[in-house]
This record gives C-alpha cells, sequence and structure tokens, in this order.
C-alpha cells in the first residue's frame, strides 16, 4: 500500500452530493502533489460512465485510462462521512480516493477492495475517531 499519513485522511464529514465528495478527494489527491487538477474532472468523468461504489459502504472514485499523465505520484485518500454519501442509492461512508502510476492502479484497488471486504475492517475505519486510526488500520490490514 502507498504510504498514508494524517494528511492523507478527512474525518467525520457531513454528508454531502457524491459530486462534492468525489472533488474533495480529488482535491486531497492535488494538495498533496499526487495529481494534477485535471485529474479531478477524470474522477468526475468515470463517476458519469460507471459507479465507483463497489459495496460495503466504500467508494473508489478514480480517474479514467486516460488521465494517467496527470498522476505525479501513487496516492491514497481517505474521507469519512458517518452518516454517508448517496453513490446512486448506495450509502458510502468511506470515500476513498486513488491515483496510481503505471501497474500501481490495478494493484491500490485490489488491497483496498481487499481491506473493505471484511464488515469488520469497514465499521472499525468509519468508527475511527483519528487519522492516525485509519492509518494504522489500512497499512495493518495491507
Amino acid at each position: 500500500m502507498v504510504k498514508l499519513d494524517a494528511r492523507h485522511v478527512a474525518l467525520n464529514l457531513g454528508s454531502e452530493a457524491k459530486e462534492d465528495a468525489i472533488r474533495r478527494v480529488g482535491q486531497m489527491l492535488v494538495d498533496l502533489g499526487h495529481v494534477d487538477a485535471p485529474y479531478v474532472d477524470s474522477m468526475l468523468e468515470r463517476e458519469t460512465s460507471t459507479t465507483t461504489y463497489i459495496g460495503n459502504g466504500i467508494a473508489i472514485p478514480h480517474g479514467m485510462p486516460d488521465s494517467v499523465q496527470y498522476i505525479r505520484t501513487s496516492g491514497v485518500v481517505v474521507a469519512q462521512y458517518p452518516d454517508g454519501v448517496d453513490f446512486g442509492g448506495e450509502k458510502a461512508r468511506l470515500v476513498i480516493g486513488i491515483a496510481g502510476k503505471g501497474e500501481e492502479h490495478m494493484e491500490l484497488l485490489s488491497q483496498i477492495a481487499t481491506v473493505c471486504m471484511d464488515e469488520a475492517n469497514v465499521e472499525r475505519l468509519v468508527q475511527a475517531s483519528s487519522a492516525d486510526e485509519i492509518v494504522q488500520i489500512l497499512e495493518r490490514v495491507s
């Protein structure tokens, strides 16, 4: 898993439109230097073509295949929404933005999916009260 720290986590966010949640995690990736700003538009475009909600209260917004030129370094950010964000009738309580360089893209998706398949892990992530706690959970499982 890509190295995470507290800067990669936004805690206890109020519910918002899925487009705003995607913009939020996209902007976090921009602010951390992982991607250039146009990557955020690509994340929104992907959501219009197919949902990034994967089940179990998790959405993993990421850019379209043609947006790789906007990725500087692989990165993962986590936005925690205890009340959820509506992703086409499904409630995402964790919105995990990713950007992967080269082959790391599929590896990141796979690692996150593995962590989030376990409902106990998801519940611990949703109930976490600190960014460090989320980082520790994701690092311990990956």
